[in-house]
């Protein structure tokens, strides 16, 4: 019983995380249209930045600087939201096929940059020599991990309030309008670059903190949390959820979650020896078909975004 309630609370806590995420990425594309496939390059930019400004001295590589982990957290997002801001000034004014190759091409850059540098972010080891907080205080094991449980939901549900009071306020009001008209919100004097490089800044920085959390979570990073396949399970709960909708956002992130928990748990037990060498790859087939089917069946995802008729009369999405 003990083990079945520690795997549910490893569960909800890995999900929870992946959710903070893809609030960020809805952000991005549910509501301002910008079609960011690069998800990875920010979410490890957080996670990254936080476990070297948190960490313990390490003569291999950069860091060690002991901080506080609400300092580290905080640098960690500031870290995120300047590599965002960099990217954004550079990519902001492409269009989603373009826009998505650019960013997609920044998320290799920097899995290739933390796997190589070893004098920066330990190489292919990655980053060890963590210190998780409030470990001194609260025992290892089940109590830890469920009192890391209730921060990571915490923050999942200040994550959502903040975006729900923003979406709905008039500058989520005028990121909707950039996404479906972009020369009437111009013909009306707004900004649409600058809008959209502010949303993209944002949703990084959301980004950054589910990395941060998640190499809290384990206290050690590597180049392997940043691969591609990550960027493409974030968009599968997206479109599975409902793109515009964050509460489609966060059922999606548990669905698809759940779904590659159990499907690599099918594969191990019950698949043939031979096959079981492919489970990975057969996992990230099984992704992409999620990802085409759901396109095909529900384009708007099982939780469509919502049309909200504002008090003036006028409808808003």
């Amino acid at each position: 019983m003990i083990g079945l309630v520690s795997y549910l609370v490893f569960f909800a806590t890995i999900a929870s995380i992946l959710a903070i995420a893809v609030l960020g990425l809805n952000l991005h594309w549910g509501n301002t249209g910008l079609f960011n496939g690069g998800v990875v390059a920010f979410f490890g930019a957080g996670g990254y930045a936080t476990l070297i400004l948190g960490g313990t001295p390490q003569a291999a590589h950069l860091g060690g600087f002991g901080l506080p982990y609400g300092l580290a957290l905080l640098g960690g997002l500031v870290i995120a939201g300047l590599l965002a801001w960099l990217v954004g000034l550079l990519t902001i004014r492409l269009r989603h096929d373009y826009l998505a190759i650019a960013t997609f091409g920044v998320a290799v850059a920097f899995e290739n940059l933390v796997r190589n540098a070893q004098r920066l972010a330990g190489g292919a080891s990655g980053l060890r020599g963590f210190e998780r907080p409030l470990a001194d205080t609260i025992p290892p094991g089940l109590a830890y991990n469920a009192a890391f449980l209730a921060f990571v939901l915490a923050a999942l549900i200040a994550t959502y309030l903040g975006l729900e009071r923003l979406i709905r306020g008039p500058f989520g009001r005028l990121l909707r309008a950039i996404r479906e008209d972009e020369t009437a919100a111009r013909a009306l004097g707004k900004s649409p670059d600058r809008i959209r490089l502010t949303a993209f800044v944002i949703g990084s920085v959301i980004l950054g903190l589910a990395g941060a959390l998640y190499a809290t979570f384990y206290a050690f990073i590597s180049p392997q949390d940043v691969l591609p396949i990550l960027t493409f399970q974030i968009w599968a709960m997206l479109i599975v959820g409902g793109a515009g909708n964050n509460r489609g956002a966060i059922a999606g992130a548990f669905l698809i979650w759940g779904a590659w928990t159990a499907s690599g748990w099918a594969l191990s037990r019950f698949a043939p020896i031979e096959v079981q060498l492919y489970t990975g790859s057969i996992q990230f087939v099984l992704i992409g078909c999620v990802i085409v089917g759901m396109l095909l069946w529900r384009p708007q995802g099982l939780f469509p975004e919502r049309l909200v008729v504002s008090q003036s009369g006028q409808t808003d999405r």
